[in-house]
């Protein structure tokens, strides 16, 4: 994990942005259920493969795919251990919400409880 005043080095690519563009999510959504050829992760894009390749590479990049090659295919495989960045990131607003949402519950209750007498 890069500290906040540090910008990632130019070979990586921060998670977050990685994770912006709905067609890598697709693709990490794919690579959920094992890896998969490059040729297999295009199909049902409606992008050519060599764009997919493209998004390919920036996963590779932020660590959330590894590549494997196996004869003239490369073989792409989740790594989810960078999205534990993200996890820790949303922690902080999980809390601020369950917080908001219980103190809201009281003043709804108060609310009730005033409406009856």
């Amino acid at each position: 994990m890069h500290s906040s005043n540090r910008a990632p080095p130019a070979t990586e690519v921060d998670v977050f942005s990685a994770l912006a563009n709905p067609v890598r999510r697709e693709i990490l959504v794919r690579l959920r259920r094992g890896p998969r050829a490059a040729s297999a992760l295009a199909q049902g894009f409606k992008i050519g493969r060599p764009a997919v390749s493209e998004h390919l590479q920036v996963l590779r990049k932020a660590r959330l795919v590894r590549e494997e090659p196996r004869g003239r295919e490369r073989y792409y495989h989740l790594d989810p251990r960078p999205l534990s960045e993200i996890e820790t990131w949303l922690a902080a607003f999980d809390k601020y919400w369950k917080e908001r949402l219980a103190a809201l519950d009281v003043l709804l209750k108060e609310s009730k409880g005033n409406e009856s007498t």
